[in-house]
């Protein structure tokens, strides 16, 4: 069977994974009784809910004579290292981009690492059944962004179509009256446009993973692309590692992949892609070689994390009440279980201490982390992000991002006004349709706790997106630190109404009658720049004498809530944000007002 392999690249939110449903729909590859769910290729639950795709998936669709796989990529610059690894299992991409929004900085990003592999590319112009669309200036950005990017002649010959993902129509002209409803001239473009694998089939095997996956009952899989060569079942073969040394192992499974499926087959040949298990600790880059034949394949380029962070068991006075995993050895074997599927994760034990470093390429990697060991039932505590830092030539460099805002006009005072607090560089400012689009060249730590004003600044209605530029020198201790204390509860308990009316004046509540606290436990923000502690379990005393001004009930305003990424955003270097399956409470790192004193001292010594 003829063969194609094929990625879908774009910015988030640009259709990527509603484009492979229609695919999927409209090739016939699934059988009638199948029903598809929207953006099918996001199963996991996070994925579905946030409306994001975090892991790169792969499919495939049989289309005439032809097998077309394709790969779906996530759009965050978070999990831009799943787009990397997979440019080495294709010969061309889709590059699907917003008939409005145009180019933004995660097509940059993921435009230049399929330039770079010099697979060719087909733009996709999506969603031209928008009431607003710019299509012949998109366009443009797209043909001055392959210029740009240093594309060589036969990349800048690029075909184009013109899709609406979401009604599965397709056509050659921008013309919006010209859809058909159909995807069969992207099918044909593909077929005719895209490379044809150039393998040696009659060769010893080389097979390269560029993806894992892990399985209970198998082990951890690798997912990539036959180089050269066949592959069966039960076939004794070699794997050259990262450091250069070679392990014997059986194929013990050997699994295809066919519309939503992933099915087991007995054999497979170059060019294909395909999933192996057989060797527990097999890594992303290795070779798995035809044994006495061993060559191997150059090693896959995977970025290094830019953020940390300090995961910990749960020290705080409620740990326990709500996981069923609570201590450092289930919490250590789930993390280093993650580092079996995601390589961009790195996790070092702190020595002596029930601690982890956990480092990962952002935010957003991080907290998806946290809250999927939430779901599965785990307790912990997890501190501030931090940006790592380098020191190249003897100078101590930071990690830089360029950010996108589109935020209404009458808005971007505001969002500009925060970000040159925060050290961030204005590089290009483009109003229109009562919208302004910025660009800023920013450091990353600059970005901690930017989100949690974002929202409010833009009245929800802002745009944001940020993509790794490079290292740059370090400039200035502080960026972007809180400017407001925050109300500490000085009791354990049970809160009352009567304790927060007359606590609520000194700030914003977090917290609602009812709730229990601990002492150290953050209550609230306090209206001024310094930590007060407050007691709100406090009772009403009861007397003999009654008073109708003192029976009157009281009216409390509603607490300010936090998800997990908002609470990551809030806190300061001496805060933590415990996490269980039922909670997630902001906290001080010392409990007591008296160590907090001390720690004080110390730091000012």
């Amino acid at each position: 069977m003829n063969i194609r392999n094929i990625a879908i690249i774009a910015h988030v939110d640009h259709g990527k994974t509603t484009l492979v449903d229609q695919l999927l729909k409209l090739s016939g590859t699934l059988e009638d009784r199948e029903q598809i769910n929207e953006r099918a290729m996001d199963s996991n639950a996070l994925e579905r809910e946030r409306g994001i795709t975090i892991l790169a998936k792969n499919t495939a669709i049989n289309y005439k004579d032809y097998r077309i796989n394709i790969m779906d990529t996530p759009g965050h610059a978070d999990f831009g290292g799943e787009v990397e690894r997979i440019m080495n299992m294709v010969d061309g991409v889709l590059l699907v981009v917003d008939a409005y929004e145009g180019t933004m900085p995660q097509t940059r990003f993921v435009l230049k690492k399929a330039l770079a592999a010099k697979v060719k590319p087909i733009v996709v112009i999506n969603k031209v059944d928008r009431p607003v669309t710019r299509i012949d200036e998109v366009m443009d950005e797209v043909l001055e962004l392959f210029m740009e990017l240093g594309a060589d002649d036969d990349q800048l010959e690029f075909p184009t179509i013109y899709t609406s993902a979401l009604q599965g129509t397709s056509s050659l002209d921008p013309d919006i009256s010209t859809q058909v409803p159909n995807m069969d001239c992207l099918f044909d473009m593909i077929i005719k446009e895209i490379p044809e694998p150039l393998v040696d089939v009659d060769g010893p095997l080389q097979f390269q993973p560029a993806l894992l996956d892990y399985n209970d009952y198998v082990g951890r899989i690798g997912i990539g692309r036959i180089q050269r060569g066949k592959i069966h079942v039960n076939e004794s073969v070699t794997c050259v590692r990262a450091d250069g040394s070679h392990t014997q192992f059986r194929i013990q499974k050997l699994y295809g992949f066919i519309g939503l499926h992933r099915i087991e087959i007995e054999e497979a040949s170059a060019g294909d892609i395909v999933a192996i298990a057989g060797l527990a600790d097999i890594g992303v880059g290795e070779t798995v070689c035809t044994t006495g034949q061993e060559e191997a394949l150059p090693l896959l380029h995977v970025d290094e994390p830019t953020i940390q962070m300090v995961f910990g068991t749960n020290t705080s006075p409620f740990a326990g009440q709500d996981g069923k995993f609570v201590t450092a050895r289930q919490i250590e074997e789930r993390l280093f279980k993650e580092t079996n599927r995601d390589v961009s994760l790195k996790i070092e034990r702190i020595q002596n201490k029930e601690e982890w470093i956990v480092s990962g390429r952002g935010e957003l990697h991080l907290s998806i982390l946290i809250e999927n060991m939430r779901r599965e039932g785990y307790e912990l505590q997890v501190s501030k992000p931090k940006a790592i830092m380098k020191e190249i030539d003897g100078v101590i460099c930071e990690p830089y991002e360029e950010v996108t805002i589109e935020a209404p006009d009458d808005c971007i005072g505001a969002v500009i006004e925060s970000l040159g607090y925060r050290r961030g560089v204005l590089e290009t400012m483009d109003s229109r349709d009562g919208q302004t689009r910025v660009v800023y060249t920013i450091p990353s730590r600059g970005l901690f706790g930017f989100m949690t004003n974002f929202l409010t600044m833009t009245k929800g209605y802002g745009i944001i997106s940020h993509s790794f530029i490079d290292y740059r020198p370090m400039e200035g201790e502080t960026v972007g630190k809180r400017n407001l204390g925050v109300l500490i509860s000085i009791d354990s308990g049970q809160t009352t109404a009567y304790s927060l009316g007359s606590v609520e004046d000194r700030g914003v509540m977090f917290v609602g009658p009812g709730v229990d606290v601990y002492e150290g436990m953050i209550v609230g923000e306090h209206s001024r720049d310094n930590d007060l502690t407050v007691n709100v379990t406090k009772g009403k005393q009861m007397t003999n004498t009654r008073s109708s001004s003192k029976d009157s009930t009281v009216v409390l305003k509603r607490p300010r809530q936090f998800n997990l990424e908002s609470c990551l955003d809030y806190i300061n270097e001496d805060e933590l944000v415990e996490v269980t399956p039922e909670n997630i409470r902001l906290r001080k790192r010392y409990l007591t007002e008296n160590e907090r004193r001390q720690q004080y001292r110390k730091n000012n010594a």
